[in-house]
């Protein structure tokens, strides 16, 4: 079933961050090992836990980010998006500005919260890239954790009730943390 945002929804779908909890790794690996029974495509060449419940001691929104990197593109829109909904996910038919295919668990009407979110990215591009890496930058730098935190927090209580927003004040911290690990490109999450 391919979606759109709900609008009438807002306030089931609010931005809230939580404490770090160290079960996500394991939630994370068991939905990853599902999405891999489900999706035996040889076109498949990674999967990955990421996202702020990714990184360990960090608040953050008790969703789990996964990212299925693929070969194309192309080939996962033709073959993927039945079998993930197949598991309970919605298809996000709004493409955002980057190339990838989103996919929601739990976010309401469909369900009571959002649980997890499933991104199809090229594996070794550019926006695979840089997540991995922003990811692996804040789990080998605390100081960087706590900059990242504080700034999570005062994005939630600024737009608690509009995603983007949220999202979008990150980017300049983002961008800021891949330029020291050596990322220069511009990639908009």
């Amino acid at each position: 079933m391919n979606i759109n945002p709900p609008d009438d929804n807002t306030e089931k779908d609010l931005i809230h961050l939580v404490k770090y909890n160290p079960a996500w790794p394991q939630l994370a690996e068991a939905e990853i090992q599902i999405l891999r029974n489900q999706l035996p495509y040889s076109w498949i060449v990674d999967f990955q836990h990421v996202g702020s419940t990714a990184i360990p001691g960090i608040a953050a929104k008790p969703i789990i980010d996964i990212y299925i990197g693929v070969t194309s593109l192309s080939l996962a829109e033709q073959n993927a998006i039945k079998p993930i909904e197949a598991l309970g996910y919605q298809f996000w038919d709004q493409r955002p500005e980057h190339p990838k295919l989103f996919f929601v668990k739990g976010m309401p009407p469909f369900g009571e919260g959002r649980t997890h979110h499933v991104h199809i990215v090229e594996y070794k591009s550019d926006y695979w890239t840089a997540t991995i890496l922003f990811r692996d930058y804040l789990r080998n730098h605390p100081e960087e954790v706590i900059c990242y935190e504080q700034l999570k927090c005062r994005l939630m209580a600024e737009h608690r009730y509009d995603r983007e927003a949220y999202t979008n004040g990150k980017n300049d911290y983002v961008a800021n943390v891949l330029r020291k690990a050596g990322f220069a490109k511009d990639v908009r999450r």
